[in-house]
């Protein structure tokens, strides 16, 4: 528990004085602006009347209300909008941008994964709308980024991953069964594109408290992409050697894999030669220690052919649960690979409360995935669950721009708001 907590004191968000315009859909950009609203930041979600977030229509499964019945809304949709108000505007027309600006006016913080240029038509791009708020920190969301010759394009992650590089080092090697690229299981450059511009929005408020002044983020997935093909990118840059598809292998680490085991499989994660060779004593090898092809991780990596075989034959013979009560006693990291349903049952991530309930306005209460981030003293908070469509549309303009009801109704009968 917290000292704010334990003196009774209210605790607020780290953000909580901070107030987003999220005009992103799909993931990268929603990813930014639930953590910025998991950490205390109002959050108020722009959507396009009648179809709103992209995302809202991806499924099955779809949630369902109190009385069993599937919604318009996707668990895709759940998994990256807690935490925000939706209001749906119509920024096509002249009134809805109007409003747009207006908010802005009001606002710490812009997100946009719009095409490069196409809020400009709109009078929302960032030019525009630092005159009428030096201080807003613009972040745009695009494929390619602002410049060079790919700008135009749209890009997404399955896309990115491949013309990144993540995909030519990600599958079986070419003779295996199984041979080919993959990508990873959930749109990764999306989601550490969404992290990257939290970071970057961060410093950008930061500075602001320095000068005064905001300033335009420019993010890319492809940018991120590359960026975080991390120690495989400079073993390109200093060998001059095209990393290839190694399975689950590790191009610097050996032994660092799966391994066939009695019932299944298990990974063994082996980061040192101490590690290494607790694991030759507990597998009743010790000769391979004593090995010079195997003493030393660099020896390990230029003999893997010669020392994986004979590692995968002893490792067969006990089961997964057999292999990590026997590794975990003498600290060599290790450990099954789970389902999702053995990831959601598994007593750790119970312990840390990564599966948790919010009431829904329609569905009661629904589960959701938790925040990774745990502070001590302004902790994430889950103030409001996954909105419907334009549920806060009414409340917002209200109380933002102080518009009155008769003003807000004559709005929708144009179709300016849903």
């Amino acid at each position: 528990m917290t000292a704010a907590a334990q003196s009774g004191a209210p605790v607020r968000g780290a953000l909580s004085h901070i107030r987003v315009l999220d005009l992103s859909r799909v993931l990268a950009g929603p990813w930014a602006g639930q953590t910025l609203g998991d950490l205390g930041a109002e959050v108020i979600k722009v959507e396009r009347p009648g179809t709103g977030d992209d995302t809202r229509l991806w499924g099955p499964p779809f949630l369902k209300d109190d009385q069993g019945q599937p919604t318009n809304d996707s668990a895709y949709y759940l998994c990256t909008n807690r935490n925000k108000q939706s209001i749906t505007v119509d920024l096509t027309l002249p009134a809805g941008q109007a409003l747009i600006r207006d908010l802005a006016k009001t606002c710490d913080v812009v997100i946009e994964n719009f095409k490069v240029g196409s809020l400009r038509q709109y009078g929302l791009d960032y030019e525009a709308l630092r005159e009428i708020n030096p201080r807003l920190v613009y972040c745009s969301i695009t494929g390619f980024g602002q410049t060079g010759p790919y700008a135009p394009r749209a890009g997404y992650d399955f896309l990115i991953q491949g013309m990144g590089g993540l995909m030519s080092i990600t599958g079986r090697p070419d003779g295996e069964p199984g041979e080919g690229p993959t990508k990873v299981g959930v749109a990764l450059t999306d989601i550490l594109t969404g992290l990257y511009a939290c970071t970057a929005i961060l410093a950008a408020l930061e500075a602001r408290n320095v000068n005064g002044q905001g300033q335009h983020i420019d993010l890319a997935l492809l940018d991120v992409g590359v960026a975080c093909l991390a120690n495989q990118g400079m073993n390109y840059l200093y060998s001059g050697q095209t990393p290839h598809r190694m399975g689950n292998a590790h191009p610097n680490t050996v032994p660092y894999q799966d391994f066939p085991t009695a019932d299944g499989y298990m990974i063994l994660a082996i980061g040192n030669d101490g590690q290494f060779a607790k694991f030759c004593t507990v597998t009743g090898k010790p000769e391979w220690f004593d090995d010079e092809r195997f003493r030393t991780n660099e020896a390990r990596v230029q003999h893997r052919g010669t020392l994986i075989p004979l590692m995968r034959q002893a490792t067969v013979m006990r089961t997964t649960g057999e292999w990590i009560a026997l590794l975990e006693q003498v600290g060599v990291p290790c450990g099954p690979i789970n389902t999702i349903a053995d990831v959601f049952a598994d007593p750790q991530v119970q312990a840390r409360g990564m599966q948790f309930q919010m009431q829904h306005p329609v569905a009661g209460d629904i589960p959701l995935v938790a925040s990774p981030i745990r502070m001590s003293g302004t902790p994430v908070q889950y103030r409001s669950a996954p909105p419907r469509l334009g549920q806060d549309t009414q409340a917002v303009l209200s109380r933002l721009l102080g518009l009155s009801q008769a003003t807000i109704d004559e709005l929708a009968q144009k179709g300016v708001l849903g």
